[in-house]
């Protein structure tokens, strides 16, 4: 946990005054809640802004550094209790300001917010306070939402695994082990984990979309001009981008109908009023899938033998929307790979960008790249990135030139596309390969496509691997046409059904995690002398941890050939997962982390323990391991007796 949070969390707890247990509406669980439901709830007198902020703010406090440690949240903010009586107060005086009045939101911590600091997630910016809201920001705040925190990102928004000086790694919520995606992660994990009803981000090439894909959201890159960038720390001023991620399309389209708009700060976006139209979320009732037409990029799918796990899901997804009545068009873009090889701008305007931005900030401790890399103060694997960045010596190269020429004819040939094939959206994959372990680098990314020919893109879900990773498709749509692409992510998520929660981010029980779950197997004796295996187990929902402490009785360790945990049916038994006891000995006892398949098998009662003799080599006393129903909820399919 950074100090930021320690030390304002602290302070906010500290002025929460309120009981839990009498706190008006505390009963109200905001897991998995859609904005519209929070909306009701205040509406209806179930509950206030207030139990919300108390509500997200506890799970932030069980599952953040505690618990699965996500690692999200950067900082929190001491204000949001104060804010959200406020919004009650004006509620009940004069109604709701619109559908986000009292609705926590968490923004990626590139936005600047004049209540908490702007740090991009380097340790070299952790105290920079600018003294106005970001563009975005304000207009949330202006329709009523409460800025609940900041989130992680990866450094200065330079990549695409989300780790940072400031804050380190920042954790997946269904698969711990493995990133959330970026530079948005810590948005995505957050909003994955309901530590609030909706988050924003940032998208330089993929920085919205690919988090989005890891964490079974939605997520939106608009058309270039159509939402202001001002106030944002940038990365690049060709490509960035800044709008929402949200557990579904009407979320999404709540948060984008706040924030879009002209904004005299940012000249990109003089004719952005012309495009906005009435609103999105009103439209999303008329998207329907059939008869729309959507072009399948094959080339962004991949060739490679890693690529075939996440392509096989996006193309079963894309035959779900054929079912429902779209056409799948295949198409080629000619040397679309050579146009998007080089074709991004980052590594030439990186640089002289973030100058300008520091320049304005006059409580920035420093002000040049170089500082940040001659001081020690960033990641050291975003050291050599931002030595190469670093090192260029002007915007006029041939190489940027080149760059930018390559963006325009993409461009055209996608455009040209679209109407030659008269398309409605085209589709690939988000990322070719499934999010990859902590500490190593991602591969397989396709969103140059969008970045760089600044067309909108929106990233739907496309379903699991087997062992339980998010994946994400992607659909392009020509310029300023995000009703549309909105509309057909609604009418996929309507026939799919798409939504899961992690499995580590649990409802709480009385405002805290899950506690830890046990039992003990023996297994059965048919005679006093008949050897017997005894199994104490203990399980942690928030994490998938098994622990175990496990001892064989009345055989000598020399007979003994092992004690399995396995999967299996009721007549037949399935893979061994783990040795519990090895041979020769008559005790073990260590943790096993489970697989999304391991603890769905536990939630089905097929997961078993069985014990291997000399005499009994095929096995003997396999016993069932049965998890008895109560009052905590490990997954949606699973409750089990608190310890």
């Amino acid at each position: 946990m950074s100090f930021l949070l320690r030390f304002v969390s602290s302070a906010l707890w500290a002025g929460c005054t309120c009981s839990w247990a009498a706190a008006q509406g505390a009963t109200f669980d905001v897991t998995e809640k859609s904005i519209s439901e929070l909306q009701s709830a205040q509406a209806e007198g179930r509950t206030t802004a207030r139990v919300l902020v108390e509500q997200y703010l506890a799970r932030i406090r069980a599952y953040d550094q505690a618990g699965p440690a996500l690692n999200a949240i950067i900082t929190l903010n001491p204000n949001a209790v104060r804010e959200a009586e406020a919004l009650d107060r004006e509620r009940r005086v004069k109604g709701p300001r619109g559908p986000l009045h009292g609705i926590p939101i968490l923004v990626k911590d590139n936005f600047a917010t004049k209540d908490m600091p702007t740090s991009g997630g380097t340790l070299a910016l952790a105290t920079m306070q600018t003294t106005r809201d970001a563009f975005q920001i304000d207009k949330l705040r202006q329709a009523g939402a409460i800025v609940l925190g900041k989130t992680a990102l990866h450094e200065l928004a330079a990549g695409i695994t989300t780790i940072s000086s400031l804050s380190g790694a920042t954790r997946n919520p269904y698969d711990l082990n493995r990133v959330p995606g970026g530079s948005s992660g810590g948005t995505a994990a957050a909003v994955a984990a309901s530590f609030a009803a909706a988050g924003m981000g940032t998208d330089t090439c993929g920085s919205i979309r690919i988090p989005a894909g890891n964490q079974n959201l939605v997520g939106l890159r608009v058309t270039r001009g159509l939402s202001s960038r001002h106030g944002v720390i940038p990365l690049s001023n060709t490509q960035d981008e800044a709008g929402p991620l949200a557990r579904s399309v009407t979320d999404l389209a709540l948060l984008l109908d706040a924030t879009v708009g002209p904004d005299a700060n940012d000249p990109v976006t003089a004719d952005a009023a012309r495009h906005v139209g009435s609103g999105y979320a009103r439209l999303l009732g008329e998207g329907s899938l059939k008869g729309k037409r959507i072009g399948v990029l094959k080339s962004l799918f991949g060739q490679a033998p890693e690529d075939a796990e996440v392509a096989t899901l996006v193309r079963k997804a894309l035959d779900a929307m054929k079912a429902q009545g779209a056409e799948l068009v295949e198409i080629s873009v000619p040397e679309l790979d050579e146009l998007m090889r080089d074709g991004n701008v980052i590594a030439h305007e990186f640089k002289f960008d973030l100058a300008r931005y520091l320049a304005g900030e006059p409580s920035a401790p420093v002000k040049t790249l170089q500082e940040i890399i001659e001081k020690g103060l960033d990641h050291d694997q975003l050291n050599a990135v931002f030595r190469l960045r670093n090192g260029a010596k002007g915007r006029d190269t041939e190489a940027y030139r080149t760059a930018l020429e390559k963006q325009g004819v993409l461009r055209t040939r996608m455009t040209t596309a679209f109407q030659t094939d008269k398309l409605d959206a085209v589709a690939y994959p988000v990322l070719r390969r499934k999010a990859v372990q902590i500490g190593e680098a991602q591969t397989g990314f396709t969103c140059q496509l969008s970045g760089n020919t600044g067309l909108p893109a929106i990233s739907v879900p496309a379903g699991f691997t087997d062992d339980g990773v998010p994946v994400g498709m992607e659909l392009l749509g020509q310029p300023y046409q995000e009703a549309e692409l909105l509309k057909l992510a609604y009418a996929w998520e309507q026939a799919a059904k798409p939504r899961r929660s992690p499995f580590s981010t649990p409802p709480l029980v009385a405002g805290q995690a899950p506690r830890p779950l046990a039992l003990t197997v023996v297994t059965p004796v048919e005679g006093a002398r008949d050897p017997a295996t005894t199994v104490s187990f203990e399980y942690i929902p928030t994490t998938g941890k098994l622990r175990y402490s496990a001892s064989v009785q009345r055989l000598p360790a020399s007979d003994v050939v092992a004690v399995t945990l396995q999967r299996g049916q009721e007549q037949q038994s399935g893979s061994v997962l783990a040795h519990l006891v090895r041979g020769g000995q008559l005790s073990g006892a260590a943790e096993i982390t489970l697989r999304a398949k391991d603890r769905e098998a536990l939630a089905n009662g097929q997961l078993y323990v069985h014990l291997y003799t000399r005499q009994k080599p095929l096995g003997v006393n396999r016993v069932r391991i049965e998890l008895t129903p109560g009052s905590a909820s490990v997954e949606p399919t699973l409750a089990l007796m608190p310890r």
